[in-house]
């Protein structure tokens, strides 16, 4: 059963897809649907680029984590969902477009959320998106039998966490709930939200397809390295109000090794595959996935405070510019590798590549003090000749066995 057998059909019986359909890739809906997370997303790298470039990284960190959360874990369970009951008919469309809604209501409320704690509008807009799920699960329990029990799972666990996330708005908005207690009780829910899924899953587990869930994964990666090239671009424009100078044009170039060299990095390693041998082990590569993700958006954000450093006219210190990008880029590298050593029997990357180039990158910017604009350039170097050393173990060259690679030794 193909989705596009069903595209623009008035209503389709909801039913597990094929784990093994084959040629199974994403749709123009799910396509469209990442776009809307686009605009979110850059609203928070723009905000916490803000932060560290004002001097106060911290500050930006803690709602950096919480409404990226948000846009995580919405983003996830549509993921997943689709990849099981996909049906692609009138009413799969519009509940999607309803989750789509929900994105740009968080995205309009993130300066709110950064500049004055306010979370009304990403509290409303991620309820927007949790409800329009809960619609789509309650749909495949009622036409999926087998999985029903699974769906109802699902559908109750959201709603109870929905109310909860509403109660949790209306006691900060009306000042019920002391300071100190805010943040765990929003730690506290979000291990709720993830635990549904381990909860729901044992009853019986849905027929999510392992290399589309990959392909997806991939594709969101794509869009937030295209934040962080945005963001470079940004500050490009941003510092040529200053006029031209070589260290801008080489801090920009090297901003976009860096990003290569990620990318070719989480290209590498064969995600598909991986969760098609061992579909009991993808929470965890899937749960790790927001710390990896969070990093390229972090680094799209040190990033554009990094380019903007290069006119040599901005106030903060080259050492909190250098580790805006480095540790970032060291989440990402070793994170890589924990999402990846559950699942994969053997990763062409290897551990000590990894480990060794996340720990190189930590010490740049310390090392390279004396000279700031070398920071990234160096973290840049680092990356690239991790992925040139991986293709090298992968690829080694044949030795000749003799003058002009032909004969045997004599």
């Amino acid at each position: 059963m193909t989705n596009s057998a069903h595209s623009g059909r008035l209503r389709v019986r909801m039913r597990g897809r094929s784990v093994d359909e084959p040629h199974r890739a994403s749709t123009g809906l799910e396509l469209l649907f990442d776009l809307s997370f686009v605009v979110a997303v850059a609203a928070i790298v723009s905000q916490l680029g803000h932060a560290i470039g004002a001097g106060h990284p911290l500050s930006g960190l803690l709602p950096f984590l919480q409404v990226f959360f948000a846009i995580w874990w919405a983003w996830m369970n549509f993921t997943w969902f689709a990849s099981s009951y996909d049906t692609d008919d009138v009413p799969y469309r519009l509940l999607t477009w309803v989750q789509m809604v929900g994105v740009l209501i968080l995205a309009a409320g993130v300066p709110a959320a950064f500049g004055h704690d306010d979370y009304l509008a990403i509290t409303v807009g991620y309820l927007v998106m949790r409800s329009g799920l809960v619609a789509q699960w309650l749909r495949a329990a009622r036409d999926d039998r087998p999985g029903r029990r699974t769906a109802l799972r699902y559908a109750t666990g959201i709603a109870v966490l929905e109310a909860l996330w509403l109660l949790r708005l209306l006691s900060a908005e009306l000042d019920v709930l002391p300071a100190v207690v805010v943040n765990p009780i929003f730690l506290a829910l979000a291990a709720a939200e993830l635990a549904i899924p381990v909860w729901a899953e044992r009853a019986r587990g849905t027929a999510w397809h392992p290399h589309h869930i990959a392909e997806r994964y991939t594709l969101f990666t794509i869009i937030l390295l295209g934040e962080s090239v945005l963001a470079v671009s940004t500050g490009v424009a941003d510092a040529l109000d200053h006029g031209l100078r070589p260290t801008l044009v080489v801090t920009a170039l090297s901003g976009l090794v860096l990003l290569f060299a990620l990318w070719w990095l989480y290209d590498l390693e064969p995600s598909g595959a991986a969760l098609s041998d061992r579909r009991t082990r993808s929470f965890l590569w899937g749960y790790t996935h927001y710390a990896i993700f969070a990093a390229l958006a972090a680094l799209g954000a040190g990033l554009e405070v990094a380019v903007r450093s290069g006119d040599g006219h901005t106030s903060v210190s080259s050492l909190v510019t250098g580790y805006a990008v480095a540790i970032p880029t060291a989440v990402f590298l070793v994170l890589l590798w924990a999402a990846h050593a559950g699942i994969a029997a053997r990763s062409p990357i290897r551990t000590r590549v990894l480990f060794g180039t996340s720990v190189a990158v930590l010490i740049a910017p310390v090392a390279t003090a004396a000279v700031p604009a070398s920071t990234v350039v160096v973290i840049a170097l680092l990356t690239a000749t991790a992925v040139a050393v991986t293709l090298a173990a992968q690829h080694p060259c044949p030795r000749a066995n003799s003058w002009g690679g032909g004969g045997r030794e004599s």
